[in-house]
């Protein structure tokens, strides 16, 4: 893994992790967009992003709070697998951040993320895939909105997708060209019963290939082993649907277009 810092529109940058494959698989790798949850760009993002990287990919994390300083700057003292460290770190500090990163700013990084991610040497400059936890499963949704190219989508215990506002994400999706893979937290406050059901008809309607599941037993942040949240098996449930659908929308396209020569 190595951290590079990316120019953004409003003014300075954001730094974002890139983790490659670390077995030799070819000279080009598909790229993938990764967006980190509420708590930030820290090492178990990057674990994850590796994680994924040795499928075959070329993953790039970028720090999406990058208006409120760098990660180190952002970082919990504490740990969040403490009783009640969590709850006071989003109350205090996640949540605030979240709130300043409205859509409008959002949809002014999001090309900047692309464009870095498919100049990064060795990433295949065809279609990428995008992939987002919490807050961050927004910002893939709106990535596969803003841009065609975008042909997978992997969003994990997301919040907020369908809401009554004229920016919610799910308007968006009548322009997107992706496959979906979503996997719902159980019970989850940020995205009940019937917006899930709503999500499921707004895919429907958009003539989009996808899955909209509810993982039982799975609180909001499940795939997050740095917290008191952490589910393993919903995690690894999570990474197998995942790796199937970057395997069948991004390898594929790769191996079709090598084949033509």
């Amino acid at each position: 893994m190595h951290t590079i810092e990316i120019p953004m529109p409003d003014g300075g940058v954001a730094e974002a992790y890139v983790h490659r494959p670390l077995a030799a698989t070819g000279s080009e790798h598909p790229g993938v967009l990764l967006y980190m949850d509420a708590i930030g760009l820290r090492p178990r993002i990057g674990e994850m992003a590796q994680r994924i990287a040795d499928w075959g990919y070329v993953v790039l994390a970028p720090n999406v709070f990058h208006r409120d300083g760098r990660a180190d700057e952002l970082a919990l003292e504490g740990d969040l697998r403490d009783a009640g460290v969590r709850e006071v770190f989003f109350k205090q500090h996640a949540m605030p951040r979240v709130r300043r990163l409205t859509s409008d700013k959002a949809e002014r990084d999001i090309p900047a993320y692309l464009v870095a991610l498919r100049g990064l040497p060795g990433v295949d400059p065809g279609l990428v895939g995008t992939i987002g936890y919490c807050m961050g499963a927004r910002l893939a949704v709106r990535t596969a909105a803003l841009d065609p190219e975008v042909v997978a989508v992997g969003a994990f215990h997301g919040g907020g997708l369908v809401t009554d506002a004229d920016d919610s994400p799910h308007r968006g999706l009548v322009r997107a060209r992706a496959e979906f893979v979503f996997g719902h937290a159980e019970n989850d406050r940020s995205m009940p019963p019937e917006a899930i059901a709503k999500l499921g008809e707004t895919l429907s309607e958009a003539g989009l290939t996808a899955s909209n599941e509810v993982y039982p037993g799975a609180a909001h942040g499940y795939t997050m082993s740095d917290t008191s949240i952490y589910d393993e098996a919903a995690t690894e449930r999570h990474f197998g649907e995942l790796r199937a659908l970057l395997d069948r929308t991004l390898h594929g396209d790769l191996t079709a277009r090598d084949s033509r020569g």
